[in-house]
């Protein structure tokens, strides 16, 4: 960071916070209102936060690689518009005016990095090209798509907007890891857009342009940047719109009967959907994801030894290979490292997050029984995709990473899903203890109800 980003991040600052008080009366509710500019508040801290702690604390990394590109690209705006454009628009091959910019650009060629440099160069020219600036602009892009997921989780299940507030916005890795200069962050947000799309359009059937417009610009971001959190998450929507449309049978039967046949098509929909969406690319075909993982772990577990390494077991990228480490890979990405694995203050913060996590999923599944628990998942479409996309997730980048300091990055986007599975479960056996002190069935429904028509911002 440079001494002009003291001066121009408070201006910034105010812009961005008049922009969201403008748009507070438009996309909030009697219930969401309190939650909107916190929510952006600690987006902001965690973008600020982030390049400090890169900046102080590890002398360097992606987010200031990021950055060192995009002075490239705005060095050339500078010198000529035209030769700007082209960087920006990425023209390949590069022609003679470009290349004494290209050759100072390692992921000139690197599609996926070079789109996080092309989203930011674009967000320079808005602000004299100041990293603090392009980061909050990060910031708020990614709050814009996780208010949509808050907003979706809102319209399922109302009861729990509280709680459902903490786990989309005030984890602190989530707020921290996603928010600044980095790929994380756009992809939570564009995770966020796909969500509200998928479900608006799919099951709610309801804003349909609207949700078409933010489902294919939440998947377009994914495909471009880090496709595997989409490939991690057709599986469960497909099956989840499936089983939707098996509960609205109204035959007891019929439902029974066709179940099977729901989830089949489910798994063969997503099967089909991931395997086609990217044959044929050489870094994320489905056929080469398992070698390119254990390339990927043996690297990161070989060359960033710092203490924060784990060991999920022999691993040689076949499908055999990946069930037999997929427990091991699920314990990793949700529930470690546990404390006594800490050794530095990152480690420490997702160490009493995955506590948490623990504390949560025991005492759930023992008031409620592992069984009942079981049932409960299955027989609610929401807990099915949000703990199904959790755990496939969590496999893949459990196997992947081989290291708890890239790990923490990694696993950001199961985290709302997971931990919002877990509070509506809390909130069904709430509302089930209720019944059993007397609470009537009909008191509950009309609250839900209430609270369900103060949900919708649409």
């Amino acid at each position: 960071m440079e001494l002009k980003d003291l001066f121009l991040t408070p201006l910034y600052l105010g812009i961005l916070y008049g922009i969201a008080f403008a748009l507070r009366k438009r996309y909030t509710n009697a219930l969401t209102r309190r939650y909107f500019i916190p929510a952006l508040t600690v987006k902001f801290i965690g973008a600020i936060g982030l390049g400090l702690i890169y900046q102080f604390y590890y002398g360097g990394g992606d987010t200031f690689n990021y950055f060192s590109h995009v002075k490239v690209v705005h060095e050339a705006f500078g010198n000529s518009f035209g030769t700007g454009l082209k960087l920006l628009m990425a023209q390949t091959p590069p022609d003679g005016d470009m290349l004494r910019y290209t050759m100072r650009m390692y992921w000139y060629e690197a599609p996926t990095e070079y789109f996080i440099v092309q989203i930011a160069s674009v967000f320079s020219l808005l602000c004299f090209n100041s990293y603090a600036v392009i980061a909050l602009c990060f910031a708020f892009v990614s709050f814009c798509g996780m208010w949509a997921m808050y907003v979706t989780f809102l319209r399922i299940y109302p009861l729990a907007y509280k709680k459902l507030a903490i786990a989309v916005f005030f984890l602190p890795s989530v707020f921290f890891w996603g928010s600044g200069l980095m790929k994380d962050s756009l992809c939570i947000g564009a995770l966020g857009w796909t969500f509200y799309g998928f479900y608006h359009f799919f099951i709610a059937k309801k804003n349909l342009t609207t949700a078409a417009l933010l489902g294919a610009l939440g998947a377009y971001i994914l495909i471009s940047v880090k496709v595997y959190i989409l490939l991690s998450f057709l599986p469960a929507a497909l099956i989840w719109v499936f089983t939707e449309n098996n509960r609205r049978i109204k035959s007891a039967a019929l439902r029974t009967l066709l179940k099977p046949l729901f989830l089949g098509l489910g798994v063969a929909a997503g099967y089909f959907g991931a395997t086609n969406l990217t044959a044929g690319d050489e870094k994320y075909d489905v056929d080469k994801l398992g070698e390119r993982a254990k390339i990927t772990r043996d690297y990161l577990t070989t060359y960033v030894a710092s203490g924060s390494v784990y060991n999920i077991g022999e691993f040689d990228g076949s499908l055999g290979s990946t069930l037999k480490v997929a427990p091991q890979a699920i314990v990793v990405s949700i529930f470690r490292p546990f404390l006594f694995e800490v050794r530095n203050p990152v480690m420490l913060l997702s160490a009493l997050e995955a506590t948490m996590f623990i504390w949560l999923t025991l005492s759930l599944f023992y008031r409620a029984g592992f069984l009942k628990g079981l049932s409960t998942i299955i027989g609610t479409p929401i807990l099915s995709f949000s703990f199904l996309f959790a755990l496939v997730f969590a496999i893949g980048v459990g196997i992947n990473s081989g290291n708890f300091g890239t790990l923490v990055r990694y696993k950001i986007p199961l985290m709302p899903f997971y931990l919002s599975a877990l509070y509506i479960m809390q909130h069904m056996q709430i509302a089930k203890a209720g019944s059993r002190r007397g609470t009537t069935r009909a008191a509950q429904l009309n609250k839900a109800r209430k609270l369900g028509r103060l949900a919708i911002t649409e």
